[in-house]
């Protein structure tokens, strides 16, 4: 795999351990990994505004997303997302701990890309990670104009 080929991808996930966790299992697949802590802050990234204002212009290839967060949790980051005519094609892999059947059912009511509940067992828990950013950020095809910065 060439390294200019690797994507860039935002991890929105406030639990620190399983953002070490994730961002640990991403290494060989990303060539960027943006870790937000919440909502807000991944609004932020995505609209390039507040301390995101400088970041390279274009999307990421896929966003991780937990959905219990502070702030702005992680259905309503769904909502405005795929609400938004230059944000609604970025692929949205929700990575959470709920097997709640409501929290289920408003990610897709919302196109979420998938729903990956994360495994409790470490081991499992960094293949999942990796599996779920082997396919949406080297394997998926991005549509016409892509999605990362020049693209």
């Amino acid at each position: 795999m060439n390294i200019d080929t690797l994507a860039r991808i935002l991890l929105v996930e406030d639990n620190a351990h399983d953002a070490e966790l994730t961002m640990k299992a991403l290494i060989p697949i990303a060539n960027e990994v943006q870790h937000v802590w919440d909502g807000a802050e991944a609004l932020d990234y995505l609209h390039c505004r507040g301390k995101f204002s400088g970041r390279p212009r274009g999307n990421p290839a896929v966003v991780l997303l937990d959905l219990k967060m502070p702030r702005v949790d992680g259905v309503e980051v769904l909502r405005r997302l795929k609400g938004d005519p230059e944000l609604k094609k970025v692929p949205v892999v929700v990575m959470t701990s709920s097997r709640e059947d409501r929290d289920l059912n408003a990610c897709y009511e919302l196109n979420t890309n998938a729903y990956v509940v994360k495994p409790v067992n470490f081991s499992e828990f960094v293949d999942a990670v990796r599996q779920v950013g082997a396919f949406w950020a080297v394997l998926n095809e991005l549509p016409p104009g892509g999605m990362f910065p020049g693209g």
